[in-house]
């Protein structure tokens, strides 16, 4: 006769590789009976799978002096060159900062725009207004970006523009504001301002309908005015959706609008519009320098993750919201 004790210890054995098969059980019952969602989700990251992280592997031509007719395996390691001549490059300092003047300026003014349009459009009555005002907001975001900087050109021209008439009748002299190297920024800011505001301001709108309503009530009792129902209601309920999306424009800082800039550059604004996507795509693509491009690109995706990861944990020690 088997002992009890040792009966015990081999139930207690058995009991893990148990629990373990009817969980892969029920996780098997769980992605049948949803299969749709599981389908959803798969979409995505197959999309991240074979369009990000697959071409990670072509990230080592920065290391190397490739050339096309050996691969990337076949070209010769260079090591840190490509980085070294890049950092003692005369342009360095100039990409940088106009990287980081037409970013920051870009956060300071088009980050907080669509949240004020948000609380300001949750304060309005009346409907027909209401929803005026989104169509009117959101309609540019629908505009391509050739087509907007067409826009911009033939407004800002300094002879048959719209501006350009509005000084004239004001008695001022014409102004050729895309020549202006100090113009460019605003111009470039400004525009993607007026162009996403109303795309901004849905995300907001939507987390404000998510707010309890009888904090409301609760807030009338006490009398208090519509700045405080603003300050102590609505903006703690979007605090969570704003966190999260300071978070991934901080990460993003490094990355300005290739095409728009690409489009709105000439040889008068260079020295304030030249940023690194377009310098690295006239190095890479045009002058095809190829690893010296890539190394440039590397440099600027590290310092964007730095900033994503400092930010992060920045908010995740300062209030509960933060991507991980």
């Amino acid at each position: 006769m088997p002992s009890t004790t040792g009966l015990l210890a081999k139930k207690n054995a058995q009991s893990p590789v148990r629990g373990s098969s009817l969980m892969l059980r029920d996780r098997g019952k769980r992605i049948k009976r949803h299969w749709q969602l599981y389908l959803l989700v798969l979409l995505p990251i197959a999309y991240l799978v074979i369009f990000k992280y697959i071409p990670m592997y072509g990230a080592q031509i920065a290391f190397r002096d490739f050339s096309p007719v050996r691969g990337i395996t076949g070209s010769d390691w260079a090591g840190m060159k490509h980085f070294t001549t890049f950092f003692q490059s005369p342009n360095f300092w100039m990409l940088i900062k106009n990287t980081l003047v037409i970013s920051i300026y870009s956060l300071i003014i088009g980050f907080p725009a669509p949240i004020l349009l948000a609380l300001a459009l949750n304060e309005v009555r009346s409907m027909r207004f209401k929803r005026t005002v989104q169509m009117v907001t959101f309609a540019p975001y629908f505009i391509s970006t050739i087509v907007m900087v067409s826009m911009i050109i033939l407004f800002l021209s300094p002879r048959l523009g719209f501006v350009d008439h509005l000084l004239n009748a004001f008695g001022m002299e014409s102004v050729n504001f895309m020549g202006i190297p100090h113009y460019f920024s605003s111009i470039f800011v400004w525009s993607n301002v007026w162009q996403g505001i109303g795309y901004g301001a849905v995300i907001y709108l939507a987390a404000l309908s998510g707010i309890n309503v009888d904090l409301y009530e609760a807030a009338k009792v006490d009398g208090a005015s519509r700045l405080r129902k603003v300050w102590h209601i609505d903006i703690p309920g979007i605090m969570p959706a704003a966190t999260v999306l300071l978070i991934l424009n901080v990460g993003q800082i490094m990355n300005v609008g290739f095409e728009k800039i690409y489009l709105m550059q000439n040889p008068l604004n260079t020295s304030t519009s030249e940023v690194i996507s377009t310098y690295v795509y006239k190095i890479g693509l045009l002058g095809a320098n190829f690893s010296f491009s890539a190394a440039v690109d590397l440099f600027n995706s590290v310092i964007n993750l730095i900033l994503l990861i400092g930010v992060n944990y920045a908010a995740r020690r300062i209030s509960e919201s933060s991507l991980w």
